[in-house]
């Protein structure tokens, strides 16, 4: 059975379709349940302008990454919360920051 896009993105991958999956999105690395990456910007400005440009990525996708800054450094943690795992929806994600 194929199961319609949006929901197709939602479900569980399994270990190797997360390893397949994050050699897909060069600077991430497994967390855990999760992927994260981290950037060191010039400044906090800077920082803070690449928040935004994630902010308006993921409120676009409806997934929204961990977020954690300090000064020039952020980190992002991607996970589908509610499904207590990785899924496709975070590797499309990571994609789309990584074009950032």
């Amino acid at each position: 059975m194929v199961l319609p896009e949006p929901v197709a993105r939602r479900v569980l991958l399994s270990e190797n379709e997360v390893a397949a999956r994050l050699r897909e999105v060069p600077g991430w690395s497994r967390a855990g349940k999760a992927i994260e990456r981290t950037w060191t910007f010039r400044d906090f400005s800077e920082a803070l302008a690449f928040i935004n440009k994630v902010g308006a990525l993921s409120e676009a996708m409806n997934h929204h990454p961990d977020i954690a800054n300090s000064w020039a450094t952020v980190r992002l943690t991607l996970t589908t919360h509610d499904k207590g795992g990785l899924t496709n929806l975070d590797f499309d994600l990571a994609n789309k920051i990584n074009g950032l």
